[in-house]
């Protein structure tokens, strides 16, 4: 695997680690973060946890719920407890706290408002007690309330006496609510459980801190989509153990990776307990008749798709990689941009480049990033509304990114990607990372030049200082799983299969182009499934 080091722009963030006065450290590879959970583990410790972990999988194996039986349990509707021993447990929708991982933009808090009132529809057709719904962007105005951990004192405080248990999902997760109670019944509510989908790593990768190198398949953590629960138990013991302990990490890398490990804490907490009923597969799909919760895999289409001249496109490089990189954005998704510009350290007419007088550096180029926000404010039309912003080894769909700048109003400040988190639990703010792409509102563009907010030299990481920025405004970024900063091979198959992907990013080790056409090329279906590409509008 060739190091991260040697790039000629936005360094990701995941290996640029900043002081509390933002000056970077020197040791990219010593500095790499890792979580809100602080549970990261360098490659040197990986070998002697793995070993650790495999230990407590199997003392705790015994207890294991089969999914076989899982499935036999449901059918006839018994009270398992995880010992297999039959646990009576009568739970009531009011013993359930719903928890929306929900965000402020405006098309975001729409969604989730409406699955909350679909959920509350559902409990008063069963004549139940409403249950408390809750969205995590009205909980808590703090940067870090999406990483969860944050809330669990106040879920703790407020609902532990009367609540059984706190069932996270996404906005777009779909709940089949009596399916769900009988799901959760099967689980004895006075101990400790961590609910949900599992994922796991199929090889070490760099989002996750190449943790469990020797064998990263032996930890598993929740696919949010399919939504995941805890139980009071686990909630008032994690609360403890923040009260007492802060949380040790810069960075927010991968939030679902992180609480597992969180949760795990080396072996002293519970691992994920697989649930086959916490299903991602698509609501038409005949196989979620066994399902408490499904997930529509689509890409969101709000109208008709952002008009191609309302998409400028900059991408950055440098020379050493004009003839190494540039030709695959050029094979690949530069036809797909009406509007595209390369800005670089050297003028070449061949490409072309632009230089803007912001000599080139080898780390942050944070320089060059604010030349570009200010080229795209002065020297564009006013009709182009969005901004992207890539890396000379980002692959891209600009086509699906129009479809999805459909949700959103340009007359707002968004900024759009893959949102990672620094120093969140003292106080930080959310950025998007640079390798996936950044997208701006042209709105968002005038607000940042408006203020005086800068770099604080040309070779900061500029996706950090964006997002400081941007908290400073109190303008929130907005997240889509879409946007992706490393390559299709660092992320769980399972995971992809219910996204239409919007970018990878890194070339090394991979063939760029095969990936491109695999995961992104415009088609009338999808490579890797033979998924039909269909764009959905869907009411709940």
């Amino acid at each position: 695997m060739r190091p991260l080091s040697g790039r000629c722009f936005g360094v990701p963030a995941v290996i640029a680690l900043l002081t509390c006065s933002l000056v970077l450290a020197t040791s990219k590879e010593r500095d790499l973060g890792i979580g809100v959970a602080g549970g990261g583990l360098s490659p040197t410790r990986s070998a002697g946890v793995n070993v650790e972990l495999q230990e407590t999988l199997k003392r705790e194996t015994a207890s294991a719920i089969d999914a076989e039986d899982v499935k036999k349990d449901a059918k006839n509707s018994q009270n398992l407890g995880k010992s297999g021993t039959s646990n009576k447990n009568d739970l009531d929708l009011k013993e359930v706290v719903f928890v929306i991982q929900s965000q402020s933009n405006s098309f975001h808090a729409e969604r989730a408002k409406q699955l909350e009132q679909n959920i509350l529809k559902q409990a008063a057709d069963l004549t139940q007690e409403l249950p408390r719904v809750l969205l995590v962007h009205l909980l808590d105005k703090h940067d870090g309330a999406w990483t969860i951990l944050p809330l669990l004192p106040h879920f703790s405080t407020s609902f532990s006496r009367n609540s059984s248990w706190v069932f996270f999902c996404e906005e777009e997760t779909r709940i089949h609510i009596p399916k769900l109670l009988e799901t959760l019944r099967r689980y004895d509510p006075s101990k400790e459980w961590f609910l949900g989908k599992a994922l796991h790593d199929e090889q070490s990768t760099i989002i996750h801190h190449y943790a469990f190198a020797e064998d990263p398949t032996i930890f598993k953590f929740p696919d949010f989509a399919a939504g995941w629960a805890l139980s009071f138990p686990l909630i008032n013991k994690l609360t403890k153990r923040l009260k007492s302990e802060s949380l040790k990490s810069d960075f927010t890398i991968d939030l679902k990776h992180e609480i597992a490990l969180y949760i795990w804490d080396k072996g002293n907490g519970p691992h994920l307990t697989s649930v086959p009923e916490f299903c991602t597969d698509d609501m038409s799909s005949p196989k979620t008749t066994s399902c408490a919760t499904m997930f529509r895999t689509f890409l969101p289409l709000c109208g008709n798709p952002v008009k191609e001249m309302a998409v400028f496109v900059a991408v950055k490089t440098c020379k050493k990689f004009h003839d190494d990189r540039i030709p695959i954005v050029k094979q690949t998704w530069e036809s797909q941009a009406s509007l595209i510009e390369y800005y670089s350290d050297y003028s070449e007419s061949s490409i072309p480049t632009i230089d803007l007088g912001v000599p080139n550096t080898e780390r942050g180029h944070c320089g060059k990033t604010f030349a570009i926000l200010e080229r795209f404010l002065n020297h564009s039309s006013d009709t182009t509304t969005w901004l992207v912003i890539v890396d000379d080894d980002t692959l891209i769909s600009i086509s699906r990114l129009r479809n999805l700048l459909s949700c959103y109003d340009s007359s707002e400040p968004v900024f759009l990607g893959e949102r990672y988190g620094y120093g969140l639990g003292t106080g930080g703010y959310s950025y998007i990372t640079g390798g996936g792409g950044m997208v701006f509102s042209r709105e968002a563009v005038q607000r940042l030049l408006d203020s005086k907010c800068r770099c604080y030299s040309n070779d900061a990481p500029d996706d950090m200082v964006l997002g400081m920025c941007f908290s400073g405004l109190g303008i929130p970024v907005t997240h889509s799983p879409l946007f992706h900063q490393a390559r299709p091979i660092d992320y769980p198959k399972d995971y992809l299969s219910h996204q239409v992907p919007i970018s990878f990013h890194k070339h090394w080790n991979i063939d760029p182009i095969k990936a491109y056409f695999t995961w992104l090329a415009p088609s009338g279906e999808d490579v890797t499934s033979g998924r039909k590409q269909t764009l959905y509008k869907e009411e709940l």
